[in-house]
């Protein structure tokens, strides 16, 4: 499932929505004013093809550590 970036053209909050199938259906509003006037954002990947199969770039990762549960 997709995630989508957004913010509050209201009180300028930058927020995620995980999507489902149903997603492009429903509308979407800020979780902090609950205003409908939100605009999608374009973001980047967190990974790019190298050698015919996706890498993660160096740095990416590096709020994640075996500490914090992730291995």
């Amino acid at each position: 499932m997709p995630i989508y970036e957004y913010v509050c053209r209201d009180c300028k909050k930058h927020f995620e929505v995980l999507t489902t199938s149903a997603h492009d259906t429903e509308p979407v509003k800020c979780p902090k004013c609950e205003s409908m006037k939100v605009a999608k954002t374009i973001s980047t990947s967190s990974f790019r093809m190298g050698a015919g199969r996706p890498t993660i770039p160096s740095g990416a990762l590096s709020g994640c550590s075996s500490k914090s549960g992730f291995s």
